[in-house]
């Protein structure tokens, strides 16, 4: 029987799991440098969900990675210098939702997104949205000269109410197409995501899949669970949209990009997404730093890993003359693209 999966049923799937996450209570470890190295080292090693993934698409060898880190740790380091190995050996994961926390410092990887195009300008949007767009909640939005509706969401940590996406959408009835622009989007609540992508859906639509550990060992996972985005009971949109993405989306953002691929009258334009398909969990090693790393696995509709992003329908990249002339090529793109629909 066919599984339809709630935010809820994720949820509780989800906590599941979490008997897994917890701090490391198998095995006591040593407040010392190579105690906590050590300790990291196997929180990861056990709860981590993309080691075959990683290991398929670049080599990683998590038990080489002990061995190359662990002779750089000793018992006169000094707190900032082994917060610095246990940093490098977490980004040897290339995840941007793995981090360390300490009270002097925030360890992160980026690179997902540091070293590409930017693709988008705070300063070209401005010329766009003007001063007299509208704002409802996190959405900014306005209708452009050509009858395009143009819909800004900086970041799904911003909430949306059902009240304000009726009152947008109705805004935006007469255009002849809309524009929904997630470009630096770096993610935020999954609720979010899936109450805007459920306005352009008019019936159930399988959009991915998703697993949970199942035991300590690198392979260790549930068979796939089906996730289902559902119709929304209110306002719906039925003409064509057009979502643009660049390498800052990620993480719910990048879940939303999911979705809406999934759906017929929808077109991806702009850079492949950061990725960020994993559902993020937290920990604590025995001198009290925080970490956090991906433990829950999404995959898309086909059942293919997203962690690593998901590709455009148009691949579209701003322009050194558009810039100058005042344009946004991904935008001008889909005006095209909509006026044509």
């Amino acid at each position: 029987m066919m599984h339809r999966l709630s935010l809820i049923s994720l949820f509780m799937a989800v906590l599941l799991s979490l008997c897994f996450v917890s701090c490391v209570d198998e095995e006591e470890f040593a407040d010392t440098p190579q105690g906590n190295l050590e300790a990291l080292w196997k929180i990861i090693d056990e709860h981590y969900c993309f080691f075959d993934v990683k290991q398929q698409a670049y080599g990683l060898d998590w038990n080489q990675v002990r061995e190359k880190y662990r002779v750089r740790v000793d018992d006169v380091m000094t707190e900032a210098q082994l917060f610095e190995v246990l940093a490098n050996m977490l980004s040897e994961l290339r995840d941007g939702h793995v981090n360390l926390t300490a009270a002097h410092d925030y360890a992160r990887y980026w690179t997902w997104y540091e070293a590409f195009p930017a693709n988008y300008s705070d300063s070209l949007n401005r010329l766009y949205m003007g001063s007299d767009y509208k704002i409802a909640s996190g959405l900014s939005y306005r209708v452009l000269d050509d009858n395009i509706g143009y819909i800004r969401y900086e970041s799904f940590m911003s909430s949306i109410g059902n009240g304000n996406l009726d009152e947008v959408l109705m805004y935006m009835m007469l255009c002849q197409g809309l524009i929904i622009d997630i470009r630096n989007n770096g993610g935020g609540e999954l609720t979010n995501a899936e109450k805007l992508a459920s306005r352009f859906a008019n019936e159930s639509t399988l959009v991915g899949y998703y697993r949970h550990k199942t035991g300590p060992g690198h392979s260790d996972f549930s068979s796939m669970e089906e996730r289902y985005l559902e119709p929304s009971a209110n306002l719906r949109w039925q003409k064509p949209v057009v979502v643009l993405t660049n390498r800052h989306v990620f993480s719910a953002a990048n879940e939303f990009v999911m979705y809406m691929k999934a759906l017929p009258k929808v077109k991806i334009v702009g850079d492949h997404t950061g990725g960020g398909a994993g559902m993020p969990f937290s920990s604590s090693l025995p001198c009290g730093w925080s970490v956090r790393f991906s433990a829950v696995p999404m995959y898309d509709a086909q059942k293919q890993s997203c962690e690593f992003g998901i590709a455009p329908d148009y691949y579209v990249e701003q322009t050194d003359d558009d810039f100058h002339r005042g344009r946004d090529t991904l935008i001008e793109f889909a005006r095209q693209l909509l006026r044509n629909s």
